[in-house]
């Protein structure tokens, strides 16, 4: 209980580091429908394993947890099972965090719930920030990793998935400050493909949704149960405070 609560401390600082960091660029709408597509969820473990497993532990998800998205133990074990021997293991990694500080100047945190720690008011939903974040790095030649992200300036973290989007430069461009005409800021103007990826836009974008709708079932595996669940709770008590209310006004109408 300890080892949690310490945890959701440390995500509450990190969401409030990241509201305090981004840089101010809208938050695109992640794809809703992927959160219930199981094939979008089967394509989003796989990503997340061979991409962000590496560096990122998720020490709260048990690999037999896949099993809910539909995939068996065997397909678990020859196609997933690539940083634990068993099935049943945490999803952790062996990247000592004093060696990760001096490489990336912090220690990858834990992504168990990082689609649900990441919410700001006024911006959107930690799926919503997750979406964007991972479609808005470009190369950047003044920071120790060569890349930079709209949604996050100074990221410490490098573009894991270049090799699927390819490189790409930002472009920015020099407009008056509406409040001082003497003064001037800088704006985003859009993208320069630098090299190609082994995907195409459309296809990126969609990779990186099945991503995060991964990441979003990872943070409550049991959500949609939860929902559905709740709405037939919801259709018992009405029908059972109806019942209650015609109970009640029988047993006192003839009490005077």
């Amino acid at each position: 209980m300890k080892k949690i609560l310490l945890t959701l401390l440390l995500w509450a600082g990190l969401a409030s580091g990241v509201a305090a960091s981004e840089g101010g660029i809208e938050w695109d709408k992640f794809p809703t429908d992927k959160a219930t597509d199981v094939a979008a969820l089967q394509n989003g473990a796989k990503l997340f394993i061979n991409y962000c497993l590496n560096c990122h532990s998720a020490a709260f998800m048990r690999y037999n947890r896949l099993r809910d998205i539909g995939l068996s133990e065997e397909q678990i074990k020859q196609n997933l099972l690539f940083s634990a021997e068993k099935v049943g293991e945490n999803m952790k990694v062996a990247l000592d965090n004093k060696q990760a500080k001096e490489w990336f100047g912090a220690a990858p945190p834990d992504l168990s719930v990082i689609a649900r720690s990441r919410a700001v008011d006024g911006k959107g939903s930690g799926v919503d920030y997750l979406y964007t974040y991972l479609r808005s790095y470009y190369r950047d030649d003044t920071k120790a990793t060569g890349w930079n992200n709209l949604a996050f300036p100074s990221v410490a973290m490098p573009h894991v998935l270049w090799e699927l989007q390819g490189q790409r430069a930002a472009k920015f461009e020099e407009v008056k400050d509406p409040h001082d005409e003497s003064k001037t800021t800088h704006r985003f103007a859009g993208f320069e493909q630098l090299t190609p990826g082994k995907m195409n836009a459309v296809e990126y974008d969609n990779a990186v949704g099945d991503l995060v709708a991964y990441l979003q079932w990872m943070g409550e595996p049991v959500r949609h149960q939860r929902v559905r669940l709740g709405v037939w709770v919801l259709i018992f008590l009405g029908i059972f405070t109806v019942i209650a209310w015609r109970l009640n006004a029988a047993y006192w109408k003839d009490i005077k």
